[in-house]
């Protein structure tokens, strides 16, 4: 096959996608400064605002080009939502610096802990989420994974406060819903116990009442699957039946002696 031949097919399979790819770095960098925006203190909310506001339009004019979509009514809606927003997450950082002995200060927090910027980026992209926005809160909380290694949906539901230990390898499914004061370390999955397109539109993955702590390596499957509160789930558990509140579940371990080499 000619190079003419080559590039001709490329370009006819290239038509199946209208992608601009300028979208994927507009959106973490406006990722970024929300983040920015809300916790640093020697950026000005008041200056920098309405560039926040231009980098929406542009990210929205070019992933959300469906009718009755109105830019400037879901920027409106998502500032109003800003502060609660805000507010969660500070009790996110300071449920974080009160459970963790190895966190010296709630800036530590904020500026360090990669389960707190995943929090954030949850909590900023769900708003949008709501607002079913196509393709950026997605987008938002793909850049938070590739960053933290921790895979939060923006469709689930979580309360606050909300404790990520260490994180690397959570995954947490569309349709969960977690309540307040619940704690996950890394590992844990909050998944679905089948796939199937059908199921798009149905609960798929667990509820975890308030007060839940779950250790690592643990993994929930299930829309029917419901964790009491104030169970302590141990570490290396599978559950795919829902767990009576205060109740503590752990994996059986087995120690055996080594039997003697014989010579």
């Amino acid at each position: 096959m000619s190079i003419d031949n080559i590039i001709q097919s490329i370009r006819e399979n290239k038509k199946n996608y209208q992608l601009d790819f300028s979208l994927k770095l507009k959106t973490e960098a406006f990722t970024n400064d929300l983040f920015y925006i809300l916790f640093d203190s020697k950026i000005s909310l008041t200056k920098n605002i309405d560039t926040l506001a231009k980098t929406f339009k542009e990210i929205t004019s070019i992933s959300c080009t469906h009718q009755g979509f109105d830019c400037d009514i879901v920027w409106k809606k998502f500032l109003i939502c800003l502060p609660e927003i805000l507010k969660q997450l500070n009790q996110d950082a300071e449920c974080m610096y009160l459970h963790d002995p190895a966190a010296n200060s709630r800036e530590e927090v904020i500026l360090a802990y990669p389960g707190f910027f995943a929090i954030a980026v949850y909590r900023l992209s769900h708003e949008f989420n709501k607002q079913n926005m196509p393709l950026i809160p997605r987008m938002m909380s793909e850049y938070a994974h590739r960053l933290t290694g921790i895979d939060i949906h923006p469709g689930a539901t979580i309360g606050s406060p909300f404790f990520i230990d260490h994180g690397t390898g959570i995954v947490i499914g569309e349709s969960t819903i977690i309540k307040n004061h619940v704690k996950l370390y890394q590992g844990v999955t909050l998944g679905a116990l089948q796939v199937s397109k059908e199921m798009k539109n149905q609960k798929r993955h667990p509820t975890v009442e308030n007060n839940v702590t779950i250790y690592a390596g643990t993994t929930i499957l299930g829309g029917k699957t419901i964790i009491g509160e104030n169970c302590t789930i141990g570490g290396n558990v599978w559950l795919t039946d829902s767990v009576p509140a205060n109740s503590v579940v752990y994996q059986n371990s087995e120690t055996k002696l080594k039997k003697k080499n014989r010579e």
